[in-house]
């Protein structure tokens, strides 16, 4: 009787502590997570532990224990399997399948990456966010004492600006206990380019956060609603509406048991209700910029750049081997966020062969081959011209200014605050700019190519307009090569200029037809961007 009493508390045992492990650690029940393994090999251990106790089996006498024997020979098994796995999801035996993970494509500069009006420029790095953010919330007396700014600040576009997001936590325990039943009430919103700092406040409170404890913590949330599921890096985001949400990227598993993570499927959590949604990483909604992290796609496009050609070449010879420089940035460009580095050689010279994009959503990558300065050199080429001031450079924002590929740097005091700005050219990065506002910044970066003989495009000012009315005259005229039909419109003594190649439709109408037209003005003709009718 008391062998059996003696098995059940054992069991009993076993049980309670896996629960106490499983609520704290929180481990995937997923034969890809190194967790789960090293909570089995756990479990044998306890199990057999217990095992030896209760069939009082004496250290000498293990190997002639059946039971024993069968215990080592399952955690040597798990162990091997272990070990033979992660062997066999390392680049050293993988190194092909690794370089395939992510698909990298040619990229056009001038046409991919558009200017940015001043307004849109992103002027502050995660570092200064976090200083006017802490100051916005010292300024409120009304939380302050119970709350703090989470470190957090995920860069994301909202309602197609760039701002920084991060929520409020609780400043400690007793704080979380005293204010658990409202939840968190506000987030800290950011926006990157007017630099304007706001405290948003919620109808109601978040519930679910990471500064939450027990099962309202979101992690353990996630955890119990998606047992199997490895997710990777969280961050905070809001909708269109201002609505906080968690985006719980799920990972995927493509070599062997632990190796070439990338992200399947993307968990939404409604921080204030808990809800959640579960979608296909190529589901998800559009609002959505961080699907991955830019820890995880920098790793990718380095197996892509370093195993070119096998694992032992990345290694001695090195031939063709690329790699992401020190340090990134975020664009956005058509409303998703897109992870900025540059591309150098593994040998580590000090320039650049190009730059990549890689998009934070959808993964889409895209290398541009523009050889230049290194995002270092062109920090301290930015620093030398402030030297007696001694301002330190945040690391660049790439820009497109006038089809030249520059470096855009925020230049910081010791306190942490932007105090200049700094351009500098990507392929002569002797050329550098210095400015207290970023118009003057630009007006001198532009003075400076004019003056060493760097060819600018000029920048397209005009407004789109539209014009409604009968064609009154039309005429055909050739230009360089192109077919180019001229109207004129009724009430109106403008001609406007619309290209066949881009508008074959016009061939179709005759005087006497209504037409719609936005164009901009030129000096001859205004230039048609759209036309639309009824020809007869």
């Amino acid at each position: 009787m008391k062998k059996v009493k003696g098995k059940i508390l054992g069991v009993i045992g076993v049980l309670a502590v896996f629960g106490i492990y499983y609520y704290a650690a929180l481990p995937a029940f997923n034969i890809h997570s190194m967790e789960f393994w090293i909570l089995l090999i756990v479990l044998l251990v306890l199990a057999a532990g217990i095992y030896g106790k209760i069939a009082k089996v004496k250290p000498d006498k293990i190997r002639k224990s059946k039971g024993m024997r069968i215990f080592l020979s399952l955690i040597l098994i798990v162990i091997g399997i272990w070990a033979v796995g992660a062997l066999l999801s390392s680049p050293i035996v993988n190194a092909g399948k690794y370089q395939k993970l992510m698909t990298v494509e040619n990229g056009e500069f001038s046409k991919d990456i558009e200017e940015l009006s001043f307004d849109q420029i992103p002027l502050l790095d995660k570092d200064s966010a976090e200083i006017l953010g802490n100051r916005k919330m010292g300024s409120m007396v009304d939380m302050v004492s119970q709350f703090e700014v989470d470190e957090l600040y995920s860069q994301i576009n909202y309602q197609d600006r760039p701002v920084r997001v991060s929520p409020l936590k609780y400043a400690d325990l007793i704080k979380w206990f005293t204010n658990r039943k409202e939840g968190i009430p506000a987030y800290i919103k950011i926006d990157m380019a007017t630099q304007n700092t706001e405290l948003v406040k919620l109808k109601e409170g978040m519930k679910y956060t990471t500064s939450d404890h027990f099962n309202r913590n979101i992690y353990r949330h996630l955890r119990f609603a998606y047992p199997t599921y490895i997710f990777n890096e969280l961050s905070f985001e809001v909708d269109e509406e201002g609505v906080p949400y968690w985006i719980c990227p799920v990972r995927k598993y493509n070599i062997g048991l632990f190796g070439g993570a990338t992200v399947e499927r993307v968990v939404l959590c409604n921080a204030i209700t808990g809800e959640m949604e579960d979608y296909k990483i190529e589901d998800v909604p559009q609002w959505i910029d961080r699907a991955y992290s830019a820890d995880l796609l920098i790793s990718l496009y380095d197996y892509y750049g370093t195993l070119k050609h096998g694992f032992l070449n990345s290694v001695l010879g090195q031939k063709d081997c690329l790699e992401t420089t020190d340090g990134y940035n975020y664009l956005a460009v058509d409303d998703d966020v897109w992870v900025y580095t540059g591309v150098t050689s593994i040998t580590g010279d000090q320039s650049n062969v190009g730059f990549v994009l890689m998009n934070q959503r959808t993964m889409e990558t895209k290398f541009y081959e523009i050889e230049g300065a290194t995002e270092t050199s062109a920090m301290s080429s930015a620093e030398g011209q402030v030297q007696n001031l001694k301002y330190s450079a945040t690391f660049p924002l790439l820009l497109n200014l006038s089809g030249e590929p520059t470096y855009f740097i925020a230049l910081k005091d010791a306190a942490g605050l932007v105090k200049k700005y700094a351009m500098v050219n990507v392929q002569k990065y002797q050329i550098v700019a210095i400015g207290d506002t970023v118009s003057e910044c630009e007006e001198s970066y532009t003075n400076l190519m004019d003056k060493n003989g760097i060819k600018t495009e000029a920048k397209d000012t005009r407004t789109v307009e539209s014009i409604k009315g009968k064609i009154t005259k039309i005429a055909q005229g050739v230009v360089d090569g192109n077919s180019h039909y001229y109207l004129m419109l009724e009430g109106s003594d403008e001609i406007f200029d619309v290209s066949v190649v881009d508008f074959i439709d016009i061939i179709r109408y005759n005087v006497g037809d209504e037409v719609t037209v936005e164009y901009k003005e030129g000096e001859k003709a205004n230039t048609v961007l759209s036309l639309t009718g009824d020809p007869k």
